[in-house]
């Protein structure tokens, strides 16, 4: 999900791949992850709005370096930013729309204490200079020295703690302090802190959508985050700083960026000795003297439900003061990780960009619940998971494309607490349908769809199913026939057979009714799946043959006016229609058929050759967006899939990479790195919910997966290649488990059994592999006098159901 801008990029000639590729690399993968990568919310740096921090995986806390509050910086860091204001203990990777979290901010300084963050380090406030040539990122890990202060700054994080480790120079006034109003986006409204002993405090924070946040308050975020915290020195000369912000002012994002609002911060009132507060904008600190080289430690266990979740957590995950072992711990659970997937090959770039994916892919979805199961609720209670962990930052119009097919190989538990989290999230807060985009368990109602109901299909067809199986269903029945008004306008498109005015609504929805159809399929639920499947063919209703594309509607039926394939607007959400019409997931096939398959392969082949080698914003194959995330597999149900090949190799070698650069556009909570590392791999999905890969260009000489015993029947699943290269990237040959393979898709049971897939490859394209008419991908839909008019009446509409799994 992105923020769209208005900005063509200059049209770039598509030229071959030229990465050097280098013999196997020695080491753990878990040794090439570089969280530099993407860490930058500025287009000139490829605007991946990653956080550089520690961080384990799927953990509650992301222990990070903040370098800016406000603005749309969702990661709350920014490479090209030259100070650090603090390292705050929750953050969200690769977001658009503002961002969130960053709470609990600690910095530490010295001399005079300053109440206000500053803008550019140097004296101007609390935050300091700093040099990327101190930063070391690693996975677990965070280190820099700040500047101003002589500091060197350490982090490292635990599932639901971090600790961080401060080196002071000489100084007479050293101190820690922790802004509690602070949060990316906006601030908090309202803190509490408290000092228990000589070592030890603990408090809260309020952040209400009043208080901006995500969408500037439009998503709803709606949070309190507790912390239980220690300090390894002594806190004998502390106090409380409390800003008297004016009861008449809004404290959204652009309020809290503006002077005034800084100045009545700045000139806050320090209140020493003070050990017990609450107020609308507080601060903490602890000051002491320091000898030279001296190392302060601070931790803190985090929760989103009570001071004794925070106080819990953090006792069983950093009992004691030791940080290496704590950094140990981090490093061990991401190499287990890593224990998970092997890779053979690739250069050094190629490595780290893998790594790295496979790393940012499993941030998110984050655990919620604190280590005894409790966790806050849509209605704002405390309920306990039995069997599951709740877990948040649901991204579902990104990470249904990619990254869930990814997770349910490698990660099918997680998997597993998504659908137990959504059910949650869809019974406690009374809305009746499934969350589209879900932070802390508020529907924030981003972006647009059903992508929930692509997840629950998709876990249940591949034999994901720890939770209610009729509730999932009936979840998903509701969320698909929902008549209310939440931004789909599911009445309109079920009387109409369309979205008025819009193509990615209708299309979206299209798709959806399809997951929900096969969901009804696998149940055994005929009636249900046939209305939903029927309703799945409303994408041909917006197809205009006289402009070759899809095209929004009037609600009387007749078109609006054209203004050319690649302008945005025209009813496409982040996107054009030249981008939005290739999505019908659901039928490509039926797409081939419906543009000519002449007209469908020429008109794709122009959608990339006029795309910019770095795929960075643009208005043809825009890859830093998530709607064109399938187009280089379509090619394959045309009969080309040695063009598929091309296209999938080139975009990974040009629009990820290594360092700050690495990404194109957002990293939005792994869905860009999930593309990335299944089509290196060397297979990716079109349509999730079916359960076929289509067959691409893998980048590495082996790849092997392990695969979970509690869910599949296959220990391993193999890729390897032979003559692989940069310049040999077309498939010549193939065998599945050591028998010819003259198709260039799998199944997932075929992956999930075990085995390993060999691919030969080459300079040129083998024309005659994979594409004759017995070798393309399943249809999912008869060929037969399929009419344009799919409205739910229309005469030509038979049932039929897709083939299965």
């Amino acid at each position: 999900m992105k923020n769209l801008f208005n900005l063509r990029i200059g049209l770039a000639a598509m030229i071959a791949a030229v990465v050097p590729a280098s013999a196997a690399c020695a080491g753990s993968l878990v040794d090439s992850v570089n969280p530099i990568v993407g860490a930058s919310t500025s287009m000139a740096y490829g605007e991946g709005k990653t956080f550089p921090g520690a961080a384990t995986p799927f953990g509650l806390v992301q222990l990070s370096p903040d370098t800016i509050t406000g603005g749309d910086n969702g990661p709350g860091y920014s490479y090209e930013h030259t100070s650090i204001e603090g390292f705050s203990f929750t953050h969200m990777s690769g977001i658009g729309w503002f961002g969130d979290l960053g709470n609990f901010l600690v910095m530490p300084t010295t001399g005079k204490l300053k109440t206000e963050r500053g803008v550019q380090g140097g004296g101007d406030g609390y935050r300091s200079r700093f040099s990327h040539d101190t930063e070391i990122a690693k996975a677990g890990y965070y280190a820099v020295t700040l500047d101003d202060y002589g500091v060197r700054a350490e982090a490292t994080a635990a599932p639901h703690a971090g600790i961080l480790r401060f080196t002071f120079p000489k100084n007479d006034r050293s101190r820690l302090q922790i802004d509690l109003a602070r949060r990316i986006g906006g601030t908090s409204t309202r803190q509490y802190i408290k000092v228990l002993d000589d070592h030890t405090i603990q408090g809260w924070m309020k952040c209400p959508p009043t208080g901006g946040g995500w969408g500037d308050g439009a998503g709803k975020a709606n949070y309190t985050v507790y912390f239980y915290a220690q300090f390894s020195q002594p806190i004998t000369n502390c106090g409380v700083w409390s800003a008297e912000i004016p009861t008449d002012w809004t404290r959204k994002r652009e309020d809290i960026e503006s002077q005034r609002y800084r100045d009545v911060v700045a000139a806050a009132k320090i209140l020493p000795g003070c050990k017990e507060m609450e107020g609308d904008h507080l601060g903490f600190y602890s000051e002491f003297s320091t000898t030279n080289g001296q190392a302060v430690l601070l931790k803190a266990g985090i929760s989103f439900v009570d001071l004794a979740g925070a106080r819990e957590n953090l006792e069983h995950d950093i009992a004691g003061w030791d940080f290496a072992s704590v950094q140990a711990k981090a490093r061990g659970l991401w190499e287990k990780v890593f224990d998970d997937i092997s890779v053979q090959g690739g250069s050094e770039t190629q490595r780290e960009a893998f790594a790295t994916a496979v790393y940012h892919s499993m941030l998110d979805p984050r655990a919620y619940s604190d280590l005894n199961g409790n966790y806050t609720g849509a209605d704002g209670k405390v309920h306990r998971a039995k069997g599951f962990t709740y877990r948040t930052i649901f991204s579902g119009w990104d990470v249904y494309r990619s990254e869930y097919t990814w997770l349910s190989l490698v990660r099918p538990e997680v998997m597993n607490d998504t659908v137990n989290s959504l059910m949650q999230q869809a019974e406690l807060s009374g809305n009746s349908y499934l969350a589209r985009w879900e932070i802390l368990a508020s529907e924030s109602g981003c972006m647009i769809g059903d992508p929930a109901v692509s997840i629950f299909t998709e876990a249940y067809r591949k034999g994901i199913r720890g939770y209610d199986v009729q509730k999932a269903f009936d979840l998903c029945q509701q969320t698909v026939d929902y008549q209310g008004d939440n931004g789909n306008h599911r009445k309109e498109y079920q009387d109409l057979g369309f979205v008025p005015g819009s193509i990615s609504i209708t299309l979206e929805n299209a798709y959806f009714d399809y997951c929900a159809g096969r969901f009804a399929e696998t149940l055994g639920k005929t009636e249900e799946a046939s209305r939903w499947l029927k309703r799945s063919q409303n994408y041909r209703n917006i197809y205009d043959p006289g402009v070759g594309n899809m095209r929004a509607k009037n609600a009387d039926g007749s078109w609006t006016k054209w203004e050319g394939a690649t302008n945005y607007g025209q009813g496409c959400v982040e996107s054009n229609p030249y981008q939005q019409g290739w999505f019908a997931p659901q039928d490509p096939a039926g797409l081939v058929d419906l543009m000519g398959k002449d007209y469908f392969v020429n008109y794709l082949t122009e959608f990339f050759e006029k795309t910019p080698l770095s795929f960075a914003w643009n208005d043809y194959c825009n890859h830093a967006n998530e709607p064109v995330h399938h187009t280089a597999y379509l090619f394959t149900y045309a009969g080309k899939p040695w063009l598929t090949q091309k296209w999938a190799r080139i975009i990974m070698d040009h629009a990820y990479g290594a360092g700050v650069k690495g990404l194109c556009g957002n990293e939005d909570v792994g869905q860009m790195s999930a593309w990335y590392i299944l089509s290196a791999i060397g297979f990716h999905p079109v349509s999730p919910v079916d359960g076929v890969y289509i067959i691409g260009s893998p980048l590495f000489d082996e790849v092997t997966i392990k695969l979970d015993p509690h869910y599949y029947h296959g220990k391993t699943f193999t890729v390897k290649t032979r003559n692989n290269s940069a310049g040999n990237i077309y498939v010549q040959s193939a065998t599945l488990n050591g028998k010819p393979l003259d198709r260039a898709w799998l199944r997932h049971a075929e992956v999930v059994a075990g085995g390993t897939l060999e691919l030969v490859m080459g300079p040129s394209p083998n024309m005659s592999w994979g594409s004759g008419v017995d070798q393309l991908p399943p249809r999912n839909f008869p060929t037969s006098n399929m009419s344009l008019d799919s409205s739910p009446n229309h005469p030509s509409q038979k049932s039929f159901l897709p083939p299965s799994l």
